[in-house]
């Protein structure tokens, strides 16, 4: 019997015509599966039959079990197993031979891209209600190990069944109620392609998220050491008729070591260490006047991501204080401060502190703001503080009376056990480059076409870390 592969022949031929003998190619993988947090096997597929069954539960005990974050590949037996967590599920992929790492990692985040693109939200309720509709994905995308497109756009024309939607999870936040100008997140977590019991009328609207991620040291007494923003600018669309795009952006965007037309940046000027674009943005514009053009490709996609490493406002300033009271107790005072406009505020704010090992008990006491909570988790030698809504201009406190097992000897030997201080959040409608979009066009010119169009700002910290 004989295999049809969709791939490129490994074979080459001289300008004769005769063959002339290489290597084979080694498979790309030999399965594939989806686990939940409990180790539930959600979703699993066998392409090439030459890796031993039950590897599943050999990753899952693995990953369970290794100390600290386990990394995203490891070898074991003979096998080497690599994966990406997403959502609270893991993507993994098993194989015997040597592939290449790298390219087995972007072909999970893909995967699980393609996933969300079509089920609406990734999560572990959507893929078990659309395992049809996944399987059917799988087999597009993968054939004997080797992967055939991720592209949602190809994707899109080859699968026929439809998606189950599922609502996604509640924020815990008490957030206000929607004023007709916005829209609740959740309203862009739709199936690209055809929904089941979907009656409703399909809205015509285009999604755009300014995502960014910083990263901030500081020392002791609040200065920044290092900081970086990681940005994006994320759209997804569901536009009839697949119209052309115009997204303009500050008019004194500059990049460094690139020298664009139109306005300089002055003081105050958004400067970007580097940036790259989609494959489908036309840059024609971009130099004078700042503006993308492109034909939005369906499913999300990240229409431009930027870097800047130059000084920027940071959100939230921290400044931890220790001082020894006693050889066998010392006091641990964080302050922090909200340096962002007052009708802005940070959500799922949480403040970690690492205490010493010879802990025996902790005493805290909070300020007068409301919706606080603090903990010590003892397994983990660990201070957890949470602030469920942070308002700008507005500042917190945690006091923490530690009494310790063993004496110390000076307030400097206590200030090296403690410490550093982490701090994560999300600050909605807000972005500290002050990188801005100034219009949305969508060239169409039937009158009749109006679609409905929705920016949002996101700040998140990646690593927000003060040191004692």
């Amino acid at each position: 019997s004989s295999l049809l592969c969709c791939n490129p022949c490994p074979q080459g031929r001289a300008r004769g015509g005769s063959q002339v003998a290489q290597a084979p190619v080694a498979a790309m993988i030999s399965q594939f599966y989806v686990l939940s947090l409990r180790g539930d096997t959600i979703i699993t597929r066998d392409f090439r039959g030459d890796v031993v069954r039950g590897t599943a539960e050999i990753f899952f005990r693995k990953v369970k079990f290794w100390h600290g974050d386990a990394p995203p590949i490891f070898n074991l037996d003979g096998v080497s197993y690599t994966f990406v967590k997403k959502n609270g599920l893991y993507f993994v992929a098993t194989t015997g031979q040597n592939v290449s790492p790298c390219a087995v990692v972007e072909l999970l985040s893909k995967m699980a891209k393609v996933f969300k693109d079509f089920c609406g939200v990734l999560n572990e309720e959507s893929i078990r209600k659309n395992f049809v509709l996944v399987y059917e994905l799988l087999d597009e995308m993968v054939d004997f190990g080797h992967p055939q497109t991720t592209n949602t756009e190809h994707l899109k024309s080859c699968i026929h069944n439809e998606a189950v939607v599922v609502e996604t999870p509640k924020p815990m936040l008490n957030l206000p109620q929607w004023n007709p100008k916005t829209v609740p997140s959740n309203a862009v977590h739709r199936p690209v392609g055809p929904t089941q019991n979907d009656s409703r009328s399909k809205k015509n609207e285009v999604f755009v998220d300014i995502l960014e991620r910083i990263t901030v040291l500081m020392s002791s007494n609040g200065v920044v050491v290092n900081s970086a923003i990681d940005g994006s600018i994320q759209m997804k669309s569901y536009l009839m008729g697949n119209p052309q795009l115009k997204l303009a952006l500050n008019e004194d965007i500059q990049i460094k070591n690139q020298t664009l037309g139109g306005p300089h940046g002055g003081y105050g000027a958004v400067t970007l260490d580097d940036c790259n674009f989609h494959e489908c943005v036309d840059l024609q514009e971009f130099g004078d006047m700042r503006t993308l053009s492109f034909y939005p490709p369906d499913g999300e996609f990240a229409v431009m991501n930027y870097r800047i490493t130059g000084d920027f406002r940071v959100p939230f300033r921290i400044q931890p204080f220790v001082e020894q009271q006693t050889p066998h107790k010392i006091e641990i005072t964080i302050k922090v401060r909200a340096d962002i406009p007052e009708q802005n505020n940070g959500g799922n704010v949480q403040v970690t502190c690492m205490l010493p090992k010879s802990t025996a008990t902790v005493s805290n006491t909070l300020g007068p703001v409301s919706g606080q909570s603090a903990e010590y988790l003892a397994n983990d030698h660990k201070l957890v503080w949470n602030i469920k809504k942070f308002q700008g201009g507005t500042e917190c406190e945690l006091k923490s009376r530690v009494t310790l097992s063993t004496a110390v000897s000076s307030n400097a030997n206590a200030r090296k056990d403690v410490g550093p201080v982490s701090m994560t959040f999300e600050i909605p409608m807000y972005n500290v480059s002050n990188l801005q979009v100034r219009h949305l066009r969508i060239a169409e010119s039937h009158k009749s076409y109006n679609p409905c169009r929705w920016v949002r700002y996101v700040t998140q910290s990646s690593s927000y870390v003060c040191r004692f």
